[in-house]
């Protein structure tokens, strides 16, 4: 490895990498400006059917295939991915005459989907075709045919599919967007196909669902600074709420106790409400996580006070909500 790792090899790998992604870019640069109506045609097409879109490719496309065909699904368009092989073999069976046929090959002409043209237009579905080349077999076929010409694949030998399979994604996540567009799809929706992740999670849950209920750090305000440092120690969450029978007064943080460490040497034996932050930012139990994240964006804060209040009653604190990351 350290022979090949040499400063020429490094910078020459470098060079390449930087290369490749800038002729990826071109690319889909270039397609992004020879779209033209078909792509509207396309979505009228989807909108407009009662059945779902299935997807077929072989080999590199069918795996890009099987990514649009989730990112559909998952954003309000009913998709599913079909192998060819299989198709030929009896899968054809889940198809119904009102499903959309969404096909992929940069040729045009891939054996295992051409084969499939003729069952396809018996059933008398309607087709759209994700090819390179508008004059082929697929493209001829397709009653809406989206062409992605490429001038090479980034492959240095352009023969793996790169280049052509980075493009029918791309334009596979636009479609996917369009269609969001046209169906309205809001983020409670998204919330309804999505609920195990956090995106999910951060859509259809409550604070109460995610906060930390148990051992939260209090104090009160005639405590000094040092047993406000043991409670914000023993729960590792680099802060305690300062109370009055449950009433927020205020909250002090590892930040404010840095900027108390900076007025004075005897500030450890000092009343902690010299020091805290008044009127903290607070999150009711009962609101959305993602109102609660918006709110600690707002505010540029890593943790809310939780509070709850029973009809007729004061609030009182019941948890803390730290942020987390979203994604998957």
């Amino acid at each position: 490895m350290s022979e090949y790792r040499d400063k020429k090899s490094e910078a020459d790998t470098l060079q390449l990498a930087r290369e490749s992604i800038l002729a990826q870019s071109a690319a889909l640069a270039s397609i992004a400006g020879v779209l033209g109506p078909e792509f509207g045609d396309a979505v009228e097409l989807i909108v407009k059917s009662a059945g779902r879109v299935i997807v077929i490719g072989m080999g590199k496309s069918g795996i890009v295939g099987q990514k649009i065909a989730a990112t559909l699904a998952s954003t309000g368009t009913p998709a599913f991915y079909v192998h060819p092989a299989d198709a030929i073999h009896g899968d054809l069976g889940m198809i119904t005459p009102a499903d959309v046929v969404l096909l992929i090959s940069n040729s045009g002409g891939t054996e295992e989907v051409v084969k499939l043209l003729p069952s396809i237009k018996y059933f008398g579905n309607k087709i759209i075709s994700f090819v390179g080349r508008r004059h082929s077999s697929i493209g001829n076929s397709s009653d809406v045919t989206l062409v992605l010409p490429i001038e090479r694949e980034v492959c240095p030998h352009n023969l793996a599919p790169t280049t052509s399979t980075l493009v029918s994604m791309a334009v596979g996540d636009a479609l996917a967007v369009a269609l969001m567009n046209a169906k309205d799809f809001a983020p409670a929706d998204f919330a309804h196909f999505h609920p195990g992740g956090m995106l999910g999670k951060s859509l259809h849950s409550k604070v109460r669902d995610v906060m930390q209920s148990e051992n939260v750090p209090l104090c009160a305000p005639e405590d000094s600074v040092s047993t406000a440092v043991m409670a914000m120690t023993a729960s590792r969450l680099g802060l305690v709420v300062v109370h009055s029978d449950h009433n927020v007064l205020g909250i002090f943080t590892d930040g404010d106790l840095r900027r108390a460490l900076l007025s004075g040497a005897s500030v450890m034996e000092q009343p902690v409400r010299e020091y805290m932050t008044l009127d903290p930012v607070c999150v009711s139990a009962e609101s959305l996580i993602k109102d609660a994240e918006s709110l600690m964006r707002e505010n540029k804060v890593r943790a809310l006070v939780v509070i709850s209040a029973r009809e007729g009653e004061r609030e009182t604190i019941c948890g803390i909500l730290e942020i987390f990351s979203g994604g998957e």
